[in-house]
């Protein structure tokens, strides 16, 4: 059965979608099922995965409101073993729509009884809110992976976000923990990284993944290519970073790759 994470931080300009698409990416180059969700209505994980969003006849819309099977919008993303379940800016208008939905938390979990036996990994790319389409990931997930800035505002609303967590834990799905944090946009050079990095590790120690995502332009180039980094720039420090943080990730959940990366964990 399929390991899922939902990776999600209410906060904008995190990293998240970048970390979603580009541990996706590496887990399909290893021979790992995988299956890249975005529920973000700006739609950056689906044109990340080199899919033009204004070519879908369908999106996660159309299944989330019961117009389509979930089945008819996966579409085959860039490298083999990577599909994807597409979103665009129509899924803005979804927590409206489905407000009167009985039991609308787990629209996505039904949907995903469906297909999950038929991936390895599933990856959900989260909106930057704790709205319904947000609960819908969590009531999904087996894991909430938290992909968290080492600047100064990086702590706040992490509060929130663990405590969304633990009100859904408690009341909608008991079996979800939290599988992990990712540091990314660390520039180590400065204090001001060292003591974020540390003032997370004091609170959720091995929680936090050891490996550190840089800053870097060609991470965020990449995606306006309508590739990940592994495509866009294979040899390159944040790609490097990603390979060893995409290990890390199978270690800890027992994901099984056919052939190991061996690239040095980035610190």
């Amino acid at each position: 059965m399929a390991e899922i994470l939902a990776f999600c931080n209410q906060k904008g300009g995190v990293g998240k979608t970048t970390s979603a698409l580009n541990i996706a990416a590496i887990a399909a180059t290893q021979n790992i099922r995988t299956l890249l969700i975005d529920i973000d209505p700006q739609g950056n994980a689906t044109s990340g995965a080199g899919i033009d969003k204004a070519s879908l006849a369908s999106t996660i819309y159309h299944v989330l409101t019961g117009s389509v099977n979930v089945s008819d919008v996966i579409q085959k993303g860039c490298i083999d073993n990577l599909s994807v379940i597409p979103a665009r800016s129509e899924l803005t208008g979804a927590e409206i729509e489905l407000i009167d939905v009985p039991e609308r938390e787990f629209l996505l979990s039904r949907i995903l009884e469906e297909i999950k036996q038929d991936f390895d990994l599933i990856i959900i790319d989260c909106p930057p809110s704790l709205n319904v389409l947000t609960i819908n990931a969590l009531c999904s997930a087996s894991r909430l992976i938290v992909p968290l800035q080492c600047e100064y505002y990086a702590l706040e609303g992490l509060g929130q976000l663990v405590q969304t967590f633990e009100l859904v834990r408690t009341n909608l799905n008991p079996t979800l923990e939290i599988g992990g944090l990712i540091l990314t946009m660390a520039d180590l050079r400065t204090k001001l990284a060292e003591q974020v990095i540390n003032e997370v590790k004091k609170f959720f120690g091995e929680k936090v993944f050891q490996t550190n995502i840089p800053r870097s332009i060609r991470l965020s180039e990449a995606p306006s290519f309508g590739k990940p980094a592994i495509l866009y720039d294979p040899n390159g420090r944040g790609t490097k970073a990603y390979q060893a943080l995409a290990e890390e990730i199978f270690q800890r959940f027992n994901l099984k790759s056919q052939n190991p990366i061996t690239s040095e964990v980035m610190a």
